[in-house]
């Protein structure tokens, strides 16, 4: 990881944002001498799909799934 100063950073700022997103390096920030801050590429959230939340379970169907049931629901009433 490259480090950077923070008046440094300050004077070059949108050619290092535009150098960390092709690189995709991480930039630290210092502050006389000390870390302060990471600038680093985004990344954008991976969606859930319901297959990934289920990828370590076991899942079975027992039985006829397809036939109607005869049970008369309080909803058609």
């Amino acid at each position: 990881m490259t480090t950077i100063q923070a008046s440094e950073f300050k004077a070059k700022c949108l050619a290092l944002m535009d150098h960390v997103a092709a690189s995709g390096e991480t930039l630290i920030i210092t502050k006389n001498g000390k870390p302060v801050a990471e600038l680093r590429p985004y990344k954008a959230p991976r969606a859930k799909s319901f297959i990934g939340l289920t990828s370590n379970m076991l899942i079975s169907i027992s039985g006829d799934i397809m036939s109607p049931i005869d049970v008369e629901w309080d909803a058609l009433k």
